[in-house]
């Protein structure tokens, strides 16, 4: 009896704490839906911004930093409910890509092995991390595309307070606002070339991101309209696979990967940008 009454209590004082947290995520859903998608055509591609974007940017102006209508306590108790908001989401992913198993199939090992395209990217954002002057932090941002499990994992593996982990969560912040306008960009323009196949830029939107993944699809699909259901049922195949295979790339060869590189690189690189600093600070 004492163990329910103290489990009631707890939960009523976390209602009374959060209820503004729903409060403010109901407006921000109600302004940002009322804007909808506004798409700015540039050459053969496409600028779109979804309402997240404004969402996002409505969460920041009330935060702690801006105009402190959330304090630090409640912020901490918001990020606790991503995973929660996000599940329908991922079970709809799920739906999605099994009502076209077929095609899902006809991927074969490609579905599997792409994760491997990803981790690549270590190699072009680690140097260009370090040029731009962060030191372990350019281990949490360069190891992988850094949405919740990433950060989960940094926080795991090097502490809440490391500069990996505030790497990491700083990619995050970044990826929320402007990686959905460059996603959905960056794919319209590459369904533009003609080069890939709609499957293959269908499965390059799955990189364990929902809402990048989200905005690469809606852009593939007004510049491929008769494509766009198997388009999306890749995307979906794909976002599931990643964020099951991404993880474990992630301990077992993002991770280590970035500390190979920042050992070799920070010493010649890291020199580099302080020679840099040191010489603007003179002029």
């Amino acid at each position: 009896m004492k163990k329910a009454v103290r489990v009631y209590a707890s939960l009523r004082e976390r209602v009374r704490m959060e209820w503004i947290l729903y409060l403010l995520a109901f407006v921000f859903i109600l302004i940002a839906d009322s804007i909808g998608q506004i798409k700015i055509p540039v050459w053969k591609g496409t600028f779109i911004i979804f309402p997240i974007f404004y969402a996002l940017f409505l969460g920041i102006l009330t935060g702690p930093n801006v105009l402190k209508i959330l304090d630090d306590k409640k912020v901490k108790a918001a990020s606790g409910l991503v995973g929660v908001a996000i599940l329908p989401f991922v079970a709809k992913l799920g739906i999605n890509a099994g009502a076209n198993i077929s095609i899902v199939i006809s991927a074969g090992p490609a579905l599997l092995l792409q994760e491997f395209g990803n981790l690549c990217t270590i190699f072009l954002a680690m140097p260009i991390a370090l040029m731009l002057g962060l030191k372990r932090e350019a281990i949490g941002a360069t190891h992988s595309i850094n949405r919740e499990t990433n950060l989960a994992l940094m926080q795991d593996m090097f502490g809440a307070d490391s500069p990996e982990a505030q790497g990491s969560l700083s990619v995050y912040i970044v990826g929320g606002m402007v990686g959905t306008i460059y996603f959905g960009f960056m794919a319209s323009m590459a369904a533009a070339t003609g080069l890939f196949h709609p499957y293959a830029l269908g499965m390059a939107s799955g990189v364990g991101a929902g809402i990048l993944m989200s905005s690469a699809v809606a852009a593939l699909s007004e510049v491929m309209p008769a494509w766009a259901d198997q388009i999306a049922a890749m995307a979906s195949a794909s976002e599931t696979i990643s964020g099951i295979d991404g993880i474990y790339m992630a301990i077992f060869l993002g991770v280590p990967l970035c500390n190979f590189l920042y050992r070799k690189l920070e010493p010649t690189l890291g020199r580099l940008t302080k020679s840099g600093q040191e010489l603007a600070g003179k002029n």
